[in-house]
């Protein structure tokens, strides 16, 4: 399988139909901004069971899907005058890119190594692109890929339009137009309009030439493997963080992450006199007072980070890792959400990715997304796969396990020697289950 490649049939731009009058352009807000420099969301789904006739289908209804999702149809636009510049969404129906695929692989081939076999990566379209090439590149770019045997659905989806919610949202309504057929109704349209919470209508970086703030990060030799945490795991790992907190509010994801963040700095081999962070990202819709609407469609994500020396962490047990995630989780408030936007625009700042790796534990996306609702109407996904962008030492990528009821699948960046030894880590182990 290491000789096999994944070659392409075609490459298309899809317009959303039926055509609409020109919208207007939507600037980006604070939220937006920052990842500029990130890469594009790349999320895909693994379907059994090859079907006929599914790129015509898929065309016809991503064209449908575009007219209500209209901003991944456009391209970013910068206007500028001597001492600053404003970035938007240009709602200009440019497209968006349609890439069918094939390789000569089995859908067993893709399950069942040990570690995500590089295959998987060119199963979606613009690699390596950042958000901010969005002026010249589709906003979203997805890619059909026929295996012996099954199909991989690979969406790249530029982070400064919207978030990992606002993705599947999409994802699952152009699943839903699909099997319904492009002239009925989705069930839950997005809310395009963007989000000041200022008060203002756009926001004035104080750069001419953002270009120039532009990181074009590479990551390095990477072990990508997923564990699978089952319900009933979940529920043993909830209760041991609890009853060592001596609290009941800890919720299933502060104790996994706990879990996680002390496994892979025994892994990493950290000095204990070193000072070890976590981080995971928090949907702001509901924490902000009045609450967004969970239909958003753009960035609402806030990031939870925790501090500790190697020491305290490993010294002290699960519950105590888990109450200070629960503490700063607890402290997301409305007026936090607010302060920290108001400051990132009196001092702005693009975030890089390059600072991040083996820095911290940082964990993305969530198991709260519906991922496998997604429905074509072929059956449900075999598994969800994610591209090879942002991606770094010490990422790990969230998803619902695919029997759903409370089971978790955790993706985990590490080089390979911090992999083995993760592998072995005793506390890590008791939890982890086999995936089915």
């Amino acid at each position: 399988m290491e000789k096999t490649s994944v070659r392409r049939f075609s490459t298309s731009i899809i317009k959303p139909k039926p055509d609409q009058e020109d919208k207007p352009r939507l600037a980006l807000t604070p939220w937006d901004l920052p990842i500029l420099s990130a890469h594009y969301i790349q999320k895909g789904l693994l379907f059994p069971n090859l079907q006929n006739s599914l790129v015509d289908s898929l065309r016809h209804s991503l064209s449908r899907a575009l007219a209500i999702f209209y901003p991944l149809a456009g391209r970013l636009v910068t206007e500028t005058d001597d001492i600053s510049s404003c970035i938007s969404i240009d709602c200009n129906a440019a497209g968006a890119e349609f890439v069918h695929a094939a390789a000569d692989i089995t859908v067993d081939d893709v399950l069942a190594p040990i570690d995500v076999p590089p295959i998987v990566q060119s199963f979606f379209p613009l690699n390596e692109a950042v958000n901010h090439d969005g002026h010249f590149l589709p906003l979203l770019a997805v890619q059909l890929t026929e295996l012996r045997d099954g199909y991989f659905i690979g969406c790249s989806f530029n982070h400064a339009v919207a978030d990992g919610s606002a993705f599947w949202q999409f994802f699952t309504s152009w699943a839903e137009i699909t099997r319904n057929g492009t002239t009925a109704a989705i069930s839950r349209p997005p809310v395009t309009q963007r989000c000041f919470l200022n008060g203002t209508s756009e926001v004035r970086l104080p750069f001419k030439d953002v270009n120039v703030l532009i990181e074009r990060y590479k990551p390095p030799p990477l072990t990508d493997r997923f564990f699978h945490f089952s319900r009933q795991s979940i529920s043993r790992l909830k209760a041991r963080a609890n009853e060592e907190a001596k609290k009941y509010n800890i919720s299933s994801f502060q104790a996994l992450s706990a879990l996680t963040w002390r496994s892979i700095v025994r892994a990493m081999g950290l000095p204990r006199d070193e000072k070890t962070t976590c981080k995971f990202s928090v949907d702001s819709r509901s924490r902000l007072n009045p609450p967004l609407s969970r239909d958003y469609f753009g960035n609402a994500i806030g990031m939870i980070s925790a501090t500790a020396t190697v020491e305290k962490l490993l010294d002290n047990k699960l519950g105590w890792a888990a109450a200070v995630l629960n503490q700063n989780v607890a402290a997301h408030t409305d007026e936090v959400v607010r302060g920290a936007l108001d400051a990132w625009v009196t001092s702005p700042k693009i975030h890089h990715l390059s600072a991040l790796n083996g820095q911290a534990v940082t964990t993305g996306s969530s198991p709260r997304f519906d991922v496998y609702g997604v429905d074509f109407g072929w059956g449900k996904a075999a598994a969800v796969r994610s591209g090879i962008d942002n991606k770094f030492s010490g990422k790990i990528t969230s998803f619902p396990g695919r029997e759903g009821i409370g089971s978790i699948d955790l993706e985990i960046c590490l080089p390979s020697a911090a992999m083995r030894a993760l592998v072995t880590d005793d506390e890590f182990v008791e939890f982890i289950a086999a995936m089915d």
